[in-house]
């Protein structure tokens, strides 16, 4: 009917949508009558679901050359226009293109809607041109446009018939093949009978079933076809096309689409109060089996072991007894991981074991039939688990509050996905994504990054913002395990740091706020932490705590009590294996409490030789230059401190190298082995020193500061020492600087983006530095020249962490990522890099500590034990009640 252009409003100073009546509509008095009918039913109706009429009038167009602005300005003779709210959004169409809509976002769209309506409704207007193309989604919610086509008598006349049917769309391929309003009129609409509300309503009936499915209700390939199935047939229910989809939720549509409009509700403001019962009920009202991915493998996943069958009964008995409101027992029970699956709960899969908020759900990582490692979705009174589609190699997934939805990081971003089977969809970027908490109001916490404070994103995606900030000045290096506490306003976290131990005092678990940087501390761990069931739960000393929490003062209340003991802890991550859900269910794995490693030489084709020293918890490893000396990080087990010890390699002796107080790491070896450079924490204080490697000489400051650094290489010439440095601001992550030797020893950066780089590594020449960085999205090892400037070459390809040169400067050196060990011959002409094929050596697990000697010919690899996956899980129903019963007992 018309054309619409955004304006702006230079009385008001703002910015509106203008609707013009076309010139060849204008001289139509049957069109020019419609187009005053819009604004006066728009006119009749405020509601904030509807879009708002400002203005109306007549007008003519000037412009003075193509691509010159319009200007309105008043004559005789005019074209009708009419001034509305202007709207940032889409479509629902467009949205629906997309795929259907999350369940939640479903039922509050489908209310907002219905409300409109029904405020139309009674004041007489109806919109009968009801379709996903009249709906534009704003951040603000629904909003119901174009009532070109409303009548304000509630009458159609029979005379119009078919002739004057609604605003045109095209949904098929082909041009002009099917009218898409037809896809939303009411039999009696299309038999030209009366129409009033209820033909909004079958209206609406397609719109939420469309928006539920993705799928139109009514179809055809032909326009008579599509007008049987919409006098005639009936749509396919959605619980078969979404199976999680509340049945009530579908009876809601089924009645909406039924043919008699006395059989249909009588009102939207019924389906509004319906949509809002079953927002409200969420699980109660009914929840089918999830869709996982479709491509079943031939054998089933099937749950072993009898104590699995009887966890199923356990948990119907639980859900029964809930929801009868009878006394709940306490039932305990090992979860057996499927067949050739295992509980994959560590290293790259650490914190993949979660418990859905409503108890309904695990989830854990596991091989599915293509050997693929993917979420695995299980309902706790089922005796199967599924892979979830779309979740390779994802870490760290968290829940949506509703329990329909699971967000989680892959391919270097936060990404979520809809149990009900849409596609994953990308939130936000996060290079080296940690877990993250979902409130009520669609707000996500979450860590991008292994060394940056907490950003906040909508659920529905958009640029994230920061929540926390690190401290510099407490040695925090990192804040991550975000969750939120139950009035979504504030939300727990852990900051911690990398260096210092475990016990440092930079460890912390702290309160949040949203909209605010204040903070209040809780309590001092290296661990996640959530809230259930009036308890913070938490890991001390490999114990499970529970300790009594006010979520009105937000304060901690008497002492902690331990659950159970012998928790399973990835070190690496500072994360412990347990979940809990809102309806007392907890889920923990146990494990050996055992972190030593063992130090061993190995060939690059995986042949292992002798041990050497002793198993400790090493870290960094750097041998001299000559091979003869090894510089060790080793962790005290009793303080959570490192010290750096020296090993003679033929005498096989360790002798300590360092006595601060603090943590000592990351060593660095001069060209000539007399001396090593190395990093200190010591509180909030970070510094690199330098100490004589023989003698009794004292160490030497270099730098010191609050900011993080690492020592990574020292250049052939002795001039240089290239050093990481810790952005606490999260504006560049992590970053390489340079410190001289010589002058004034003013340190300069190498490389400051803001992406993280890490690892720097000079050639043997001195004239490039191979570092890793994670500017593609996932972690690369790349070169530049040294000290620049000049381009890069990026040397890896299919990801890799680390990269060392070869002393002939002629081969690279690289690991980490999916693809093993790999080397790749280099070749130098002038100020040029020619790369070669990389060759694969050999594919190291379990790796936690390692370094390649100054021959180039065989690495000294510090291994943990084999972690086995196939460690049953424990599961506790009512667990707040059977810890008060054995304190009880202990008292």
């Amino acid at each position: 009917m018309g054309e619409v252009f955004r304006a702006r409003d230079t009385r008001l100073d703002r910015t509106v949508a203008v609707k013009i009546l076309s010139a060849e509509l204008g001289a139509s008095a049957q069109f020019k009558l419609r187009f005053e009918r819009e604004a006066k039913a728009i006119s009749q109706l405020s509601h904030p679901h509807i879009c708002v009429l400002y203005d109306v009038g007549e007008t003519t167009l000037e412009a003075t050359a193509p691509g010159d602005s319009i200007s309105l300005v008043s004559a005789p003779h005019s074209v009708s226009y009419l001034v509305m709210e202007y709207l940032e959004g889409e479509t629902l169409a467009d949205r629906i293109a997309r795929g259907p809509l999350p369940l939640h976002e479903v039922i509050r769209y489908a209310i907002q809607i219905a409300d409109a309506l029904d405020k139309a409704h009674r004041q007489g207007v109806i919109h009968r041109d009801l379709k996903p193309g009249n709906v534009m989604l704003t951040r603000s919610g629904a909003k119901l446009l174009d009532f070109g086509l409303a009548r304000t008598d509630a009458v159609v006349s029979p005379a119009a018939g078919l002739t004057d049917l609604p605003t045109q769309h095209k949904p098929l391929t082909q041009e002009g093949t099917i009218l898409g309003t037809f896809q939303y009129m009411a039999p009696e609409q299309l038999e030209a009978q009366e129409a009033d509300a209820r033909t909004d309503i079958f209206a609406f009936g397609c719109l939420l079933y469309e928006m539920a499915t993705g799928l139109r209700a009514f179809q055809g390939k032909t326009r008579t076809s599509l007008i049987a199935a919409i006098v005639s047939a009936q749509p396919q229910p959605i619980t078969e096309i979404q199976p999680l989809t509340p049945p009530a939720l579908d009876h809601v549509i089924q009645r909406c689409l039924q043919k008699d409009p006395e059989d249909r509700w009588q009102s939207a403001h019924d389906i509004a109060e319906e949509l809002r019962w079953i927002s409200a009920a969420g699980s109660q009202a009914g929840v089918a089996a999830p869709l996982i991915n479709r491509r079943r493998s031939r054998e089933r996943l099937a749950w072993i072991a009898a104590a699995t069958a009887l966890v199923a009964a356990i948990a119907a008995a639980t859900v029964a007894a809930r929801l009868s409101g009878r006394e709940e027992r306490i039932y305990k029970a090992h979860l057996v991981a499927p067949a050739n699956a295992g509980f994959a709960t560590l290293g790259e899969h650490s914190g993949s074991l979660t418990l859905s908020p409503d108890g309904r759900y695990l989830t854990f990582a596991g091989r599915d039939a293509e050997g693929k490692v993917r979420l695995m979705l299980r309902r706790v009174d089922s005796l199967t688990a599924e892979p979830l589609a779309g979740t390779d190699g994802a870490m760290f997934p968290f829940w949506s509050p509703d329990s329909r939805s699971l967000a989680f990081f892959a391919d270097g971003k936060l990404k979520k996905i809809d149990l009900a089977g849409s596609p994953p969809v990308i939130l936000a970027d996060a290079p080296r994504g940690r877990s993250g908490g979902w409130n009520r109001e669609g707000i996500i916490l979450f860590s991008p990054h292994s060394v940056t404070g907490i950003q906040q994103v909508s659920s529905g995606g958009g640029t994230a913002t920061p929540a926390t900030e690190l401290d510099g000045s407490q040695g925090e290096t990192t804040h991550r395990w975000a969750t939120f506490l139950p009035d979504g306003k504030h939300f727990l976290y852990m900051a911690g740091t990398h260096g210092g131990g475990t016990r440092s005092e930079a460890n912390a678990i702290y309160i949040g706020t949203l909209g605010s940087k204040e903070r209040k501390l809780l309590l001092h761990t290296r661990s996640n932490v959530l809230y259930a069931s009036g308890h913070l739960l938490y890991l001390r000393d490999a114990v499970l705590m529970a300790h009594p929490f006010d979520t009105r003062r937000l304060e901690l209340q008497g002492e902690p009590v331990p659950i159970a003991e012998n928790i399973r802890y990835d070190v690496a991550f500072f994360r412990a294996v347990f979940a809990a859900s809102e309806n007392g269910l907890l889920v923990y794995q146990t494990g050996s409490s055992d972190r030593n490693v063992t130090l061993a030489w190995h060939s690059f084709a995986g042949e292992k030789g002798e041990p050497l020293g002793e198993p400790a918890l090493y870290g960094d490893l750097a041998f001299s230059p000559d091979g003869r000396h090894l510089m060790m990080e080793i962790e005290d087990p009793g303080s959570g401190t490192t010290d750096l010890w020296l090993y003679d390699v033929s005498r096989n002796v360790r002798t300590r190298f360092t006595f601060e107080p603090g943590s000592e790491g990351s060593p660095v070896w001069s060209p000539d082995g007399s001396a090593v450079i190395y990093s200190t924490t010591t509180g909030a204080r970070r510094e690199l020193k330098l100490k004589k490697v023989r003698g009794s000489g004292e160490e030497e400051t270099l730098l010191g500061s609050e900011e993080g650094k690492d020592p990574s290489s020292w250049s052939p010439d002795g001039r240089h020492v290239a050093y990481v440095r810790d952005d606490f601001t999260g504006k560049t992550k992590s970053d390489i600087w340079i410190l001289p030797l010589e002058g004034d020893r003013t340190p300069f950066p190498f490389l400051q983006t803001p992406f993280a780089e890490w690892s720097p590594f000079f050639s043997p020449d001195g004239r490039w530095i191979l570092y890793g960085s994670d500017e593609s999205g996932r972690s690369e090892v790349y070169i530049a020249p040294f000290p620049g400037p000049g381009g890069k070459w990026q040397v890896s390809t299919n990801g890799a962490a680390f990269g060392v040169w070869r002393q002939n400067g002629k081969e690279i050196v690289i690991t980490g990522g999916d693809s093993g060990l790999r080397t790749i011959p280099v070749r130098i002409d002038g100020d040029a890099i020619e790369l070669g094929s990389p060759t694969l050596h050999q594919r190291f697990t379990n790796v936690v500590a390692g370094t390649l000697h100054p021959d180039g010919e065989r690495l000294l690899l510090g291994m943990q034990k084999t972690i086995e996956e196939n460690v049953p899980v424990t599961l506790i129903s009512n667990w707040l009640s059977d810890l008060e019963t054995r304190t009880a007992a202990a008292r």
